[in-house]
């Protein structure tokens, strides 16, 4: 008996001392991972990057010290050398309202983004669609691919915005979260121009609405009955959001989602119809943007083109909406 306690003593022991020489090993291996990391430059400054003063025509940083992306204000040199060296990849999923564009402006706005949306940076194009059987040809660049996904209908609601949404959340829980480190969501309805680059990557983006930038705030188009769940007064309220184009982390984009599809449920509820823009502009104003893009990143071509639109990045479609 006195044999075998030995021998398991001896076992414990000799496992005991396995585990303490592969903790230390793990120790190690981590401290020299930390060191990698501690000698590699961190995140730039948005000092280092962002420079607000080279723009005193237009308003460059929000009251919360949010800035507003123009042309002119930002070194995209800068942050290029830090996402390259973290390899990124960035999602674009296509909202596609049925009924609302056709094949020919589908394939002008594929065309556009694979030329201008990120070039040089791993992206991942996401196509929710009812039927895969009028797609057409897609045709894309080094380091570009497709994925489709089947749209679900939902029986809630007959708002297209909150069932593409429905079915964006559950893929983004089951797929996209583990492909990309940033989403963008965008409309089909638009057609790149310029370089859309790093400079648009940020925690939560909001695009600045081309049609109301210019207009005073008591006029924004936001839900002013105070029963619906996106209701904001006339008294309150930073900027109108345009829904066409928005983006940040993966968490963040997962949040706002969540948040509005609660409050597009809340006023079915109610009997209440709003849009999922006015439920947008409702999240961004309780829960401020860290980035915002001025109207050149969606400026509508039908309007006068005012001189501080100094560069069109994207086209809004106004005729196919």
């Amino acid at each position: 008996m006195d044999a075998k306690w030995k021998l398991l003593l001896l076992i414990a022991f000799a496992l005991s001392l396995m585990l303490i020489m592969h903790h230390s090993q793990i120790k190690k291996n981590l401290e020299k991972m930390n060191f990698c990391w501690d000698q590699e430059p961190g995140e730039p400054q948005l000092s280092d990057w962002f420079n607000p003063k080279k723009r005193p025509d237009v308003i460059t940083t929000t009251n919360w010290l949010a800035p507003v992306i123009w042309e002119g204000t930002y070194d995209r040199s800068v942050l290029e050398k830090y996402y390259k060296r973290l390899n990124i990849t960035v999602g674009l999923a296509i909202i596609c309202v049925p009924g609302k564009f056709s094949n020919q402006s589908f394939t002008e706005f594929v065309h556009s983004a694979n030329k201008h949306f990120m070039f040089g940076y791993n992206v991942v194009i996401y196509i929710l669609l009812d039927s895969f059987s009028t797609l057409p040809p897609i045709v894309l660049g080094p380091l570009r691919t497709f994925k489709l996904f089947l749209m679900v209908k939902s029986d809630i609601g007959e708002d297209f915005y909150f069932t593409y949404m429905m079915n964006l959340f559950n893929y983004i829980i089951t797929h996209i979260q583990y492909e990309v480190n940033f989403l963008f969501i965008m409309n089909a309805n638009q057609i790149f121009k310029d370089d859309f680059g790093v400079e648009t990557l940020g925690k939560s983006v909001a695009q600045l609405s081309a049609w109301w930038y210019f207009k005073d705030g008591d006029t924004f188009p936001y839900e002013r009955r105070r029963k619906s769940a996106a209701f904001i007064p006339f008294e309150e309220g930073d900027f109108y959001y345009h829904s066409a184009i928005f983006g940040g982390t993966v968490e963040e984009v997962l949040n706002l989602i969540r948040e509005c599809q609660k409050g597009a449920l809340q006023d079915i509820e109610n009997q209440l119809s709003s849009t999922y823009e006015h439920h947008l502009n409702k999240y961004l104003f309780i829960k401020k943007p860290t980035k915002l893009l001025s109207p050149e990143y969606n400026w509508d071509p039908s309007f006068r083109t005012p001189p501080q639109i100094k560069c069109v990045k994207i086209a809004w479609q106004s005729k196919n909406v």
